[in-house]
């Protein structure tokens, strides 16, 4: 596969998080607001600021990793695919479905998956891997949210 393609195919990933996030994540909706949250939950504005700097750093990583690696290409494509449908299953499956259990372990399974791209990210540019750890930091803290939603409101 061309450099090219690899670039497109990280970029058309990327709209497709971008996308079904914006189709799925909901919180001003009743169910959502009914639920007790857990006491780390940081505020709304966080997530304002930290989703923006999670999608450019996806697509510009993910760009340079596919036109600059040769080893480790096929790794971040394969992860980040897999890691944005474990995102976007928690997606539907917290907001759309209202079962907060189950989501939390599609959260978990996309957090793992994010593990080998920060390696790939590192093994290309110190400044990528650094640039990738909060988008890692931020899944890890979305699971233990997404666990506490589950344990705090186990009836949903």
């Amino acid at each position: 596969m061309s450099k090219a393609l690899l670039v497109a195919a990280n970029l058309v990933v990327l709209a497709v998080y971008v996308v079904g996030s914006g189709l799925w994540v909901r919180t001003g909706g009743a169910w959502y607001r009914s639920l007790e949250r857990p006491a780390w939950q940081p505020p709304d504005v966080v997530f304002g600021l930290i989703w923006p700097y999670n999608f450019l750093v996806l697509g510009v990583v993910g760009t340079l990793v596919a036109l600059n690696l040769t080893a480790g290409r096929w790794l971040w494509i394969g992860t980040f695919t897999l890691s944005v449908a474990g995102a976007l299953a928690w997606a539907y499956l917290f907001y759309v479905q209202q079962w907060p259990a189950a989501s939390a372990w599609a959260l978990a399974a996309a957090a793992v998956l994010t593990i080998p791209m920060v390696v790939v990210a590192f093994r290309f540019n110190v400044w990528a891997g650094v640039a990738m750890i909060p988008y890692q930091v931020w899944l890890v803290l979305a699971t233990s949210l997404a666990v506490g939603y589950a344990a705090l409101n186990p009836r949903s």
